[in-house]
């Protein structure tokens, strides 16, 4: 993923709620199954980790992530915007990269 591409990412997450909230229990595989569906139906998620999560934000981002084959867009304080492009029909068209 390019930077012009991330940039637009972004701004488009700038107007998204987050959709998930990581608590105490932290990263639990329920919590997993359901951002891995929610890509079914969404391309670009925000989540927020909350007060009581003790874990990194970025570590968190990271293992979601890798586990839901998405791109971590961009973790800021406690809140990660993650990005999966839909296979067949995807709704949002990134940014050429420029050569």
């Amino acid at each position: 993923m390019t930077s012009k591409q991330r940039a637009y990412l972004k701004s488009l997450a700038s107007t998204l709620n987050p959709i998930f909230q990581v608590g105490k229990s932290s990263l639990t595989p329920e919590f997993t199954e359901a951002v891995n569906e929610a890509f079914n139906t969404k391309e670009l998620l925000k989540i927020a980790v909350l007060k009581n999560c003790m874990d990194d934000p970025n570590e968190i981002a990271q293992t979601v992530a890798e586990r839901t084959h998405s791109q971590v867009v961009q973790v800021i304080g406690k809140k990660i915007v993650l990005y999966k492009p839909d296979r067949q029909n995807p709704k949002i068209i990134l940014p050429k990269e420029n050569k």
